[in-house]
């Protein structure tokens, strides 16, 4: 039996990103940081010079379209790509319903197109 691509394992579909956003623990200053991906469950950013641990709670500030959203999540996985960049995994744990609809409208038109995602 063949193995699926490793995109449809995924509980969310993801969508890729470039964008600037802010992060930061839920008492601190806001860092900035380069999202790799979103989905209506997480999202994966690269950050430079910020150390971030796995279980960390952290608040996310990002665009979709034209609507800022601010969600609050876990880190479920960090990786070091080097020796001053990691990439971080976070599972959304908070985020406002309206906010979320608006996720799940702009990933809508990815299930559309053919091909593996």
């Amino acid at each position: 039996m063949a193995e699926q691509p490793t995109a449809y394992r995924r509980k969310y579909l993801r969508i890729p990103t470039d964008q600037v956003i802010s992060f930061a623990e839920l008492d601190r200053p806001d860092q900035l940081a380069v999202s790799r991906d979103v989905s209506t469950g997480g999202i994966r950013f690269e950050a430079v010079g910020i150390e971030v641990h796995l279980g960390d709670r952290l608040r996310v500030t990002f665009n979709v379209g034209r609507r800022t959203i601010v969600a609050t999540g876990k880190v479920v996985w960090a990786v070091d790509t080097d020796p001053i960049t990691q990439e971080v995994g976070i599972a959304f744990e908070e985020i406002d319903p309206a906010a979320l609809r608006w996720l799940e409208e702009a990933i809508e038109p990815v299930l559309d197109m053919p091909g593996p995602y």
